[in-house]
């Protein structure tokens, strides 16, 4: 059975929604074990919700992208990981991870940069999308991958839209196909 732990910081409600999609996705792989740990409006996890990470065969990361980044709460969460880089506790671990923003780029890019260093740092083992994306002139908001990205899955949410109307249905629906094909991976080890 692989053990999958999705952590993320969500300002809004947004990306919480989004983590509970990769979640949804990643349970549906056979024998997968979901947790879903949210870093706090303080930046902070618990000694509990460290020893889940610690125990999982595949961590996804999720974050907004606040001013071309991660917010300083999932920053202050990844210093204080530092103790298991030390020690390589996370090393070889299955990664993923996700960002979410109001606008369509919002410099999300620089926000997965970001995840995926976070993770070769702690000498994990990246795992992309792969889902070709939707950039046909019949593309529509309710398709796979319609924000064309392969490193991770990346959502956007209308910045005066509340967290229970968006992201919009094909962007849940890439988070959950996003989130199987990480567990998949883990599953395999």
């Amino acid at each position: 059975m692989a053990s999958i732990a999705v952590v993320y910081f969500s300002g809004y409600g947004h990306t919480k929604k989004v983590a509970e999609a990769v979640a949804a996705g990643a349970a549906q792989v056979e024998g997968a074990k979901v947790d879903v740990v949210a870093v706090d409006a303080e930046g902070n996890v618990s000694d509990e919700q460290f020893a889940t990470l610690d125990a999982a065969d595949a961590i996804i990361f999720g974050a907004p992208t606040y001013m071309g980044g991660v917010p300083w709460q999932f920053k202050k969460f990844a210093d204080a990981s530092s103790k298991r880089w030390y020690v390589r506790s996370w090393a070889d671990k299955i990664a993923g991870g996700f960002t979410n923003s109001a606008s369509l780029n919002g410099d999300k890019a620089t926000t997965m940069n970001w995840l995926v260093t976070f993770a070769m740092q702690h000498g994990m083992v990246w795992v992309g999308a792969n889902i070709l994306p939707a950039n046909s002139s019949k593309a529509q908001r309710d398709d796979l991958n319609r924000m064309g990205s392969f490193t991770g899955l990346f959502t956007q949410a209308d910045s005066d839209q509340p967290a229970d109307v968006v992201p919009p249905k094909g962007d849940l629906a890439t988070a959950e196909a996003y989130g199987k094909r990480v567990a998949g991976f883990a599953g395999k080890r």
